[in-house]
């Protein structure tokens, strides 16, 4: 069985180096160039029309969880599990709307992006020197003008449709996407928005219950994961 990964903005795969793949094979989706002006559910169906199918399980985390909201809505044989995302534009904390008026990321120089991501880490959670080493790794191997055009495209999305196909579980202490905004089906106690690294065998032990359409038996999994 093949699952397809879309991981979040400025990341790559290696996010998802510490998941169980046990019982499935990962398909990892590398981005393509977007279109000028190009609309987050419009990439979203280009990505898919590439490479993943119409019954396809997808896994996405963080920007790549709205990548798939979009896909889930428009292809209801396929199955999407959001980590760490929002998956309608009420779920993005109101402080994005600045952004969206002020344009910071235009104005900012790439070189003074990637520096203010090193520099606001511990909000992704990170709690150890294995992990940041690795956020840091990713951070400056990230492709500053796609990140850009994902930003733009993450502040004008506009969807309010959340689609029967799609699963999402979130951290209760993620600080990049706040817990008090999204409605999800799990919750992580403790888990910030890279906990797919911090909490690893928490979310694989999750994301097999999803696949294999189990009841997720929480008390098994871990004292830090919450079935709501």
């Amino acid at each position: 069985m093949n699952v397809f990964f879309l991981s979040g903005l400025g990341a790559d795969r290696t996010v998802f180096q510490f998941l169980d793949y046990s019982i499935f094979k990962p398909i990892f989706i590398d981005w393509i160039p977007p279109e000028k002006n190009e609309s987050l559910p419009n990439y979203a169906l280009r990505l898919k029309e590439k490479f993943i199918p119409d019954n396809a399980i997808i896994i996405g985390l963080s920007f790549g969880g709205m990548l798939a909201t979009e896909i889930a809505k428009n292809f209801p044989a396929s199955k999407a599990i959001l980590i760490s995302s929002s998956k309608t534009k009420s779920e993005l904390p109101p402080i994005y709307k600045t952004g969206k008026y002020l344009s910071l990321h235009h104005w900012c120089s790439y070189a003074l992006q990637k520096w203010f991501m090193l520099q606001i880490k511990p909000m992704f959670g990170i709690s150890s020197e294995k992990t940041g080493k690795i956020y840091e790794e990713i951070i400056r191997k990230s492709d500053p003008s796609f990140n850009r055009w994902a930003v733009d495209a993450i502040l004008n999305w506009k969807n309010i449709e959340v689609p029967k196909n799609l699963v999402h579980i979130h951290g209760t202490h993620d600080k990049i996407l706040p817990y008090k905004y999204i409605q999800c089906d799990y919750a992580i106690n403790g888990g910030g928005h890279l906990m797919i690294m911090e909490q690893a065998d928490v979310l694989s032990e999750l994301i097999k219950t999803i696949i294999t359409n189990q009841s997720a038996d929480v008390t098994k999994l871990s004292s830090k994961a919450v079935n709501l």
